[in-house]
């Protein structure tokens, strides 16, 4: 009867493991998918590649030295093509350029519009720590000042760029080693001084305004360095 019963188990055994490797397949230690998952974290930080092994090559890649100008040093590029204007201000830009090959009128435009944005919303917030990156010296101590003596009031500037309807570069040269443009921007802008309690001491809160602003920025034109600053402000009264 024991002997029966040990016969008995065996096969029972003998079932259950044939049934769980039917299950789980069996393993011979060449089987894809159970990679080390540190590896893969270390392959998707990889340069993407198709399936011969080429590097992709990302739509839109920037280096880290990319600015708000479009430059990209230290890398140098073929000089872009770009209709110039007759006259003194194509004169500049030419002359900017043999010094920056980079330099287009068009990528410089695209950064000095965001710039400023960026410059209005931080002189309006009293943001000294934004301002003084894209200020020279000279004119973020002027800014500084300024914001000084409103918070000194208790005053508060509402400033709102409804948007820019036309920037262009109207004059270009080299200073030196220094390039030095121009932008007269045309924008819709919504501004109000109001002092401590409220009231509009200058401006007005609901309307929108047509603000003709003329910046120049500047720029050592062989630096490593791609920031441009703000080096002058005027504007049409």
């Amino acid at each position: 009867m024991q002997f029966f019963d040990i016969i008995l188990f065996a096969l029972i055994a003998i079932f259950l493991v044939l049934r769980l490797r039917s299950v789980l397949g069996n393993r011979d230690g060449h089987e894809g998918g159970y990679g080390d998952v540190f590896k893969r974290d270390q392959d998707a930080k990889a340069e993407p590649r198709d399936d011969n092994g080429n590097v992709i090559e990302l739509p839109g890649a920037r280096t880290a030295d990319s600015d708000l100008f479009g430059d990209e040093k230290p890398v140098e590029k073929a000089q872009p093509q770009e209709d110039l204007p007759e006259g003194p201000l194509g004169d500049g830009i030419r002359a900017i350029r043999e010094n920056d090959p980079s330099f287009t009128t068009k990528d410089f435009i695209g950064g000095a519009s965001m710039a400023f944005e960026m410059i209005l919303n931080a002189y309006a917030d009293g943001d000294t720590k934004t301002l003084k990156n894209l200020l020279s010296s000279d004119v973020f101590a002027g800014f500084e000042q300024a914001i000084s003596e409103r918070n000194a009031e208790g005053q508060t500037l509402q400033e709102t760029l409804v948007g820019i309807s036309k920037a262009e570069v109207v004059e270009a040269y080299m200073d030196g080693r220094d390039a030095v443009v121009t932008v007269k921007f045309v924008s819709e802008q919504i501004s109000a001084l109001l002092d401590s309690d409220g009231s509009v001491i200058d401006g007005d809160p609901t309307k929108v305004v047509e603000a003709t602003d003329f910046w120049t920025f500047s720029r050592p034109a062989k630096s490593r360095n791609p920031n441009w600053l703000l080096v002058g402000t005027g504007s049409l009264e």
